[in-house]
């Protein structure tokens, strides 16, 4: 597991639109500390997908100590499987946070999951964080590249969705 550089975590928040009072998804979510952010930031409420067991745990466990777990969700299943259910509840999600595991094509992956996109609120954001060394498009479906910023070997995509962009 990778944590997100508190440096990286900045610039992502910097990149953001104010948090406050939006719904965030945190995909890959490790030990959730991205999500926790924007809660602590104003987020009204935050859905954290994580697959491994210990992690999920740890997130509950770190969502509780930082007295945001009542507007946090936690999933413990694969990503590639659960959006298609988190889409049943009808939830729309301001900010996407995907965190794959680098180098192993999931950044774009992720960007292709069927269910996705039926998850964003108008004007909604999908962030993937990334290795330099992963090749990552500009457009998937309707989603497109809004912007792209480097820190070291990370790099943050932002992708808004194409009808947003015609408004």
């Amino acid at each position: 597991m990778r944590l997100t550089a508190d440096r990286v975590k900045g610039a992502l928040f910097d990149l953001l639109p104010d948090p406050a009072g939006t719904v965030f998804l945190e995909l890959f979510a490790g030990t959730g500390n991205v999500a926790i952010e924007a809660l602590s930031r104003g987020a009204r409420r935050a859905v954290l997908v994580e697959k491994d067991a210990k992690l999920v745990d740890l997130i509950s466990e770190n969502l509780a100590a930082c007295g945001v777990g009542l507007r946090a969700g936690v999933i413990s299943a694969p990503v590639e499987t659960i959006l298609p259910f988190i889409a049943e509840k009808e939830e729309l999600f301001d900010v996407v946070f995907a965190d794959p595991p680098y180098e192993k094509g999931l950044a774009e992956k992720t960007l292709c999951l069927p269910g996705l996109e039926s998850l964003l609120a108008p004007g909604a954001v999908v962030v993937v964080e990334h290795s330099f060394r992963e090749a990552v498009g500009d457009r998937y479906g309707s989603l497109v590249l809004r912007d792209r910023k480097k820190y070291g070997d990370t790099v943050l995509s932002l992708y808004g969705m194409e009808k947003d962009e015609q408004r």
